[in-house]
């Protein structure tokens, strides 16, 4: 899930729809309501949010410190102009990458993907599964298996995405629905997360000979990788 922050809801509204039509959830916010929303969010919120992203109002070089108090996701600011003073103080801020607009979403994607990467492995807890016969992209495509494309529905790519970033932890079904649906989805039932992960561990098994997916009745789910 990712939150859009701007003062302008055209912008707000604009990126939600995108990310939509990739089928990521986000929420568009303005700043107060952010800075609101930040102070009371739960650590199990936070566990869901997989980037911020955040568009032009004052004081957005401050934010990204309250931010980090919080949340390890991400940090992505949006730009209207070309300006290298103002890229230098966001960098400064201890944003993660400043972008120039327009920009399309699967782009965000790709870079907070990027910034995922370099966060991990400087922490040595890398998020890659580049030893696994299955690779997982995290900015749109579909993953592959042994080098073959395992085209997937939206929603199953996204838990698979999911499990694979928190590879080793043990994952319960509401905390995938707040990630792959959104913290405040309350047209669906978290009950479907059930049926899209029983699909996906079929054709993973089918494809892959067993099941990376462990899962254990009512305490969740983790992503085990390659059979040792």
């Amino acid at each position: 899930m990712y939150i859009v922050v701007d003062d302008r809801q055209i912008v707000t509204s604009g990126y939600v729809a995108s990310f939509k039509r990739e089928g990521v959830s986000s929420i568009g916010l303005y700043s107060t309501e952010f800075s609101e929303w930040l102070e009371s969010a739960s650590d199990t919120d936070m566990e869901a949010i997989q980037g911020f992203v955040l568009g032009s109002f004052e004081q957005r070089a401050s934010y990204a410190e309250s931010i980090r108090r919080h949340s390890k996701a991400p940090i992505i600011a949006l730009s209207d102009v070309r300006s290298l003073e103002e890229t230098l103080e966001l960098f400064t801020a201890k944003f993660d990458d400043v972008v120039r607009k327009p920009v399309h979403v699967r782009e965000i994607l790709a870079r907070s993907e990027a910034v995922w990467r370099r966060v991990n492995a400087s922490s040595g807890k890398a998020s890659s599964n580049d030893s696994d016969r299955l690779k997982v992209f995290f900015d749109g495509r579909d993953p592959e298996i042994d080098g073959i494309p395992l085209t997937l529905p939206r929603r199953e790519r996204h838990i698979l995405e999911y499990l694979v970033r928190k590879k080793g932890h043990r994952l319960t079904k509401k905390q995938i629905f707040d990630a792959v649906y959104g913290l405040y989805s309350d047209d669906v039932e978290d009950s479907v997360v059930e049926g899209h992960i029983s699909k996906l561990r079929k054709k993973l098994r089918q494809r892959l000979g067993y099941d990376p997916i462990d899962a254990k009745r009512y305490i969740g789910y983790s992503y085990t990788g390659a059979v040792s």
